[in-house]
C-alpha cells in the first residue's frame, strides 16, 4: 500500500508520461490485462487512458487494471489512469518512505 507522500511521488513522475494504452470499446480483458502487466514490469509507472467508447464506469475500469495485474493505483484523472508496480527485474524509481 502506497502512502501519501509516496502517491505524491508518483503522481509528479508520471506528469510528463504518455498513456501507453487505451481501454475502448472491448473494455478489460484478460489480454489487456497481461500486457498492462509485462508493461509495468519494464517500466513500473504507466498510464492507461480510458476511450469515450468504454462502456464501463472508470473507477471500475481502474480497481479491474490495479487488482488484475497486481499494481497500485496512484491517481485516476478525469478518463487517465496511472498505476505502479515495483519491477522485479528493472528496478528504476526510488520511492520516498
Amino acid at each position: 500500500m502506497l502512502t501519501g507522500k509516496q502517491k505524491r511521488f508518483l503522481r509528479a513522475e508520471a506528469h510528463h508520461l504518455n498513456p501507453i494504452f487505451q481501454v475502448g470499446k472491448g473494455g478489460v480483458n484478460e489480454n489487456l490485462i497481461k500486457q498492462i502487466d509485462e508493461a509495468l514490469e519494464v517500466r513500473e509507472l504507466i498510464k492507461v487512458s480510458i476511450l469515450d467508447t468504454c462502456g464501463e464506469e472508470k473507477g471500475e475500469v481502474a480497481d479491474r487494471l490495479a487488482e488484475g495485474s497486481g499494481a497500485e493505483l496512484v491517481q485516476v484523472i478525469g478518463r487517465t489512469i496511472v498505476l505502479y508496480k515495483e519491477s522485479r527485474e528493472n528496478k528504476k524509481i526510488e520511492l520516498p518512505s
